[in-house]
């Protein structure tokens, strides 16, 4: 759990348990696999154990609601940093154990109205079977829905499924954006008649940190925000990363570029990256920061 979490675009988080399998390209460098491994936990992987917590971590969404109340200011909760709440196991037992720590989800999101849960994952083919029917017909106004859109290919494969899934909000996390993602089928001008509650409101995107991290062209990310924009569809851009184009290098403050050219900073293969750290690359896109949040009335 973690109360006012340091991601931009989420109040707090909440993890169901911690673990999970990858599944796609967006995975590799997984930074939960990496911190959950520091910590002396195997937890990763389709025949891994997974790691569930006690009432105390259980009671702490239920604190911020109270606290949200007296606020009278609406939190955000992303749900689950540290797994995928619509994962499948192949192990009967780990599996019996998620069914019953979902059903004990769903029944705390109905008790805590004035946090929108921010339920992501790289599985929204299995949304449809995992929450609660009456959630079918009776769609939660606090539930937001994103699913992972790293690449074209993923983008292909898991909105269709997104979309098929009644919610109040849609969003994607491009994040690590590993290439540029058109999302014009989805978000595009044509969609303009197609009813709220059957669209994308959101559209999250970042570069990747941490080891082993790939860059990121701005060019990408800069491409989504224009579709967005396009669109009417909330953008939000997280970081550029680990790495900065070397474009971007010229148009540094002097003191800056020139400490990053004194310490000889890692060149990416390509030669066209220079590694400086995730502090020095900033979430400045065409200096400014993009925070947007989708517009939605209770």
């Amino acid at each position: 759990m973690s109360e006012n979490s340091a991601i931009s675009w989420t109040t707090h988080t909440f993890n169901v348990w911690w673990g999970c399998t990858k599944v796609s390209a967006g995975c590799t460098n997984c930074y939960a696999d990496t911190l959950a491994t520091r910590y002396g936990h195997n937890i990763w992987g389709p025949k891994a154990d997974r790691r569930f917590f006690g009432e105390k971590h259980w009671n702490e969404p239920l604190k911020w609601n109270r606290d949200a109340e007296k606020a009278g200011t609406r939190a955000r909760v992303f749900c689950a940093s540290m797994a995928d709440v619509f994962e499948f196991h192949m192990l009967p037992n780990i599996q019996s154990l998620m069914n019953s720590e979902r059903a004990r989800l769903w029944e705390l999101i109905e008790r805590t109205p004035m946090l929108d849960w921010l339920v992501l994952t790289k599985r929204p083919e299995n949304i449809h079977s995992m929450i609660p029917v009456r959630w079918l017909h009776e769609v939660p106004e606090n539930v937001w829905y994103g699913t992972s859109t790293e690449n074209q290919e993923q983008a292909d494969k898991r909105i269709p499924e997104l979309l098929n899934v009644p919610a109040r909000v849609r969003f994607l996390s491009a994040e690590p954006l590993l290439g540029p993602v058109d999302l014009h089928d989805y978000i595009g001008w044509h969609m303009s008649d197609i009813p709220e509650d059957m669209k994308i409101h959101w559209v999250i995107a970042g570069g990747e940190s941490g080891n082993g991290a790939r860059p990121m062209h701005p060019d990408w990310a800069r491409s989504l925000r224009d579709q967005c924009q396009a669109a009417g569809v909330a953008y939000h851009f997280k970081q550029f990363g680990e790495y900065l184009h070397e474009a971007q290098i010229r148009y540094l403050q002097d003191s800056t570029r020139y400490d990053i050219e004194a310490k000889g900073q890692e060149l990416h293969p390509n030669n066209w990256y220079v590694r400086v750290g995730k502090k020095v690359a900033g979430r400045l896109l065409d200096g400014r920061t993009w925070d947007e949040l989708p517009q939605v009335v209770a």
